[in-house]
């Protein structure tokens, strides 16, 4: 069974940087556009990034714009997410996603592929 496997959350002070992984597993993902969405304690699941399939066109939400880079790696079958200056509002479980089209990201919805998460908490 295909799944996604998300790492490199931590404990970061604030105005730190983390990258995340996403690793599939059991399936390659080189063809999908693939997508990082974030859950704060007690909030509803946000999107964060997508990209398109070969890496040419990336979409964020306002939110992050200038801090977040998602970055994916076809050869290494690896998708990631790069964050700059950390914030204590960034404070989430972040998953990665996939999907057969960049466009379910832009209509504000997802794929039916999603890894089990990894925390991000910032210390003010």
């Amino acid at each position: 069974q295909a799944q996604l496997v998300e790492s490199g959350g931590g404990l970061v002070q604030a105005g730190g940087s983390l990258r995340l992984s996403c690793a599939p597993s059991g399936h390659t993902f080189s063809s999908f556009a693939m997508g990082w969405f974030r859950q704060a304690p007690g909030k509803e699941r946000e999107f964060v990034a997508a990209i398109s399939w070969n890496g040419a066109v990336t979409y964020y939400a306002d939110s992050v714009k200038g801090r977040f880079t998602i970055s994916k790696d076809n050869a290494k079958n690896t998708l990631y997410l790069q964050i700059h200056n950390l914030k204590p509002e960034d404070t989430a479980a972040y998953y990665c996603n996939a999907d057969y089209s960049l466009q379910r990201y832009y209509s504000g919805s997802y794929g039916d592929y999603w890894g089990q998460g990894t925390q991000v908490t910032v210390s003010s």
